[in-house]
């Protein structure tokens, strides 16, 4: 299973449309997370067009976003992995005892809010932040990421540029 992860699209003023890079790899995808700050559920459904997508609410996404479904938390089996998902983990110190406190049963925790990319393990739990495809801040690129699932592990996470 190929799920591709995003997070902080913020549309409209970032993301107009689906960014023809992001496209390329939406293509392939099994399931797509993202990660809160959508900021219009519209992406959502643009998202929806290539697999489908499981989200989380950011701190910038309205009423829109809560009704197309994406909570504040999320859980969910992905190709026999558990995977949790939520916009903002904290701070960084302290992440990842974070995150297995919050999500005690997850193989995988997705989150955002930072913009920059992580894929880090510890406390029991893996956590990866995609960065943002479209608003990079003090990134060299934007990113997104792919995550490869067999047999019920995750056999590969990879952070890829995307502009």
């Amino acid at each position: 299973m190929r799920a591709v992860v995003v997070s902080d699209t913020h549309a409209p003023r970032r993301w107009k449309a689906c960014p023809p890079r992001v496209a390329e790899h939406l293509r392939g995808a099994d399931a797509i997370l993202h990660a809160g700050d959508v900021c219009v559920a519209s992406v959502l459904d643009e998202l929806a067009e290539y697999a489908p997508v499981h989200a989380v609410l950011g701190n910038n996404d309205g009423p829109d976003v809560a009704a197309w479904g994406a909570p504040e938390r999320l859980e969910l089996d992905l190709g026999g992995l558990a995977v949790a998902m939520v916009h903002d983990s904290g701070q960084a110190r302290g992440r990842t005892a974070r995150m297995r406190r919050w999500f005690p049963a997850a193989d995988l925790v997705v989150f955002g809010h930072s913009h920059i990319p992580l894929d880090e393990t510890g406390d029991g739990v893996r956590i990866f932040n995609p960065g943002s495809p479209t608003d990079r801040r003090r990134q060299p690129h934007g990113t997104i990421g792919l995550l490869d699932i067999e047999d019920g592990r995750l056999a590969r996470a990879e952070i890829v540029p995307v502009t």
